[in-house]
């Protein structure tokens, strides 16, 4: 414990690493707990069924992307700037759920258009709406607040709750095939649970005081949020684009197979999420000091040590980890994991130059970049998918990522 005592000689060196510690447990829970449920909803409902669901859940994470609107990072962002003046957190927290809940309205109405008008859609109508809850549930749910005020232990302990609550009633609910209904409904009431249970504690603690915000007000946060809602728009799309595209060419259980391994790598990605969401607020705050481009790089170093080390190990046990996952070799899934063993590393990478980007102000350049990311994505997959199925989604994912890194890395470092 010397050397870590030493070395948290600051206030921010303190809560840099107590907020490190508490993203790291969250996104354990975030990842693990569902790698636990993982093999046993594909021994009972099936690669098809399984594959349901998951294409149910890249479609509906279209609709949180809407609403989050990019609150995740302008309004952490504002938060952190303003999180010892209470009028206005209390302006910006009022004017983000009133924006939330408008897009949530919005979101609700094209879901039922295209649920209506799709035959894709229609026979398997429960899936879609009861998958749509989540959505509600992310819209209650302020991690922006938290985040910014770095108070990163309430979105700990309500994330873990959220995911127990989820892990221990499929075991009980979910027992054979025709169970599986009841999975995106569990998981929406869990999410919403949690979400009702954040804002009782935002209140409780008189973290801020719930007011009508101005018109005004609401204008300045959409359109301040606009360059960044368009970018994290465009990260999400190309992130979730592969099993909603590769859904719409392919059987379910393909769907299944891919989304197997797809989950395998989140679960690694979130390792550069967490010191990304860690260091975000700190960045920030120092963007216009001298050390934060070193100490930028210096982040960018850890994270390409730990996802090459990860991404060796799931290339040389790919066959022993999808027996593990799915109780039985299916060679879909372990040659997607061989596939996109180092997307993890090509992603992770990237933090230093989006930390760079975004605090400098330079959410427009963010923004093309992303979006040109996501329109790449768009054309390798419909271009490959129908051709080489779920192999064309691993290139997609492999080339879009190496794409975006490298166009950050240029524009954050190199052309300045």
């Amino acid at each position: 414990m010397s050397p870590i005592k030493k070395y948290l000689n600051s206030e921010d060196k303190k809560r840099l690493f107590s907020n490190f510690i508490s993203l790291s447990i969250l996104q354990g829970a975030n990842y693990i707990l569902p790698l636990i449920t993982l093999p046993y909803l594909v021994r009972v409902l099936g690669p098809s069924k399984f594959g349901l669901i998951a294409f149910a859940q890249a479609f509906i994470a279209y609709f949180n992307i809407l609403t989050d609107y990019g609150f995740n990072l302008s309004a952490t962002r504002e938060v952190s700037l303003y999180r010892n003046n209470k009028e206005k957190l209390s302006e910006i927290f009022s004017s983000v759920i009133v924006i939330k809940f408008g897009l949530l309205i919005i979101s609700f109405v094209i879901l039922n258009i295209l649920v209506l008008s799709f035959e894709r859609f229609k026979r398997d109508y429960l899936v879609y709406y009861f998958s749509f809850g989540a959505v509600l549930g992310q819209a209650l749910f302020p991690v922006w607040f938290f985040q910014g005020m770095e108070r990163m232990k309430y979105i700990t302990i309500l994330n873990i709750t959220a995911k127990l609550m989820f892990t221990i009633s499929i075991f009980v609910f979910v027992k054979k095939i025709s169970d599986y209904i009841y999975v995106p409904l569990l998981n929406s009431l869990s999410i919403c649970m949690v979400g009702m249970l954040s804002l009782w504690i935002i209140f409780n603690k008189k973290f801020v005081n719930l007011c009508i915000p101005s018109f005004l007000s609401i204008q300045h946060r959409l359109k301040s949020s606009w360059h960044i809602f368009i970018s994290t728009a465009g990260i999400s799309m190309y992130k979730r684009n592969s099993i909603f595209i590769l859904g719409l060419f392919s059987k379910n259980d393909i769907v299944g197979f891919f989304s197997i391994s797809k989950k395998l790598i989140d679960v690694v990605n979130s390792l550069a999420s967490v010191i990304s969401q860690t260091i975000y607020p700190f960045t920030m705050r120092n963007i216009k000091n001298r050390y934060i481009n070193n100490f930028l790089l210096n982040v960018g170093f850890i994270i390409f040590i730990t996802t090459f080390l990860f991404g060796a190990i799931l290339i040389s046990f790919s066959r022993k980890i999808t027996f593990l996952l799915t109780g039985s070799f299916y060679p879909a899934v372990s040659t997607s994991i061989k596939l996109l063993a180092f997307v993890p590393l090509i992603i992770g990478i990237n933090v230093p130059a989006v930390h760079k980007l975004l605090g400098e102000k330079k959410d427009k350049l963010f923004s093309i970049i992303v979006l040109s990311g996501g329109l790449i994505d768009l054309i390798l997959n419909f271009t490959l998918v129908p051709f080489f199925s779920y192999i064309g989604s691993c290139i997609s994912v492999i080339l879009t990522e190496s794409y975006i890194t490298l166009s950050l890395y240029w524009f954050a470092f190199v052309k300045r």
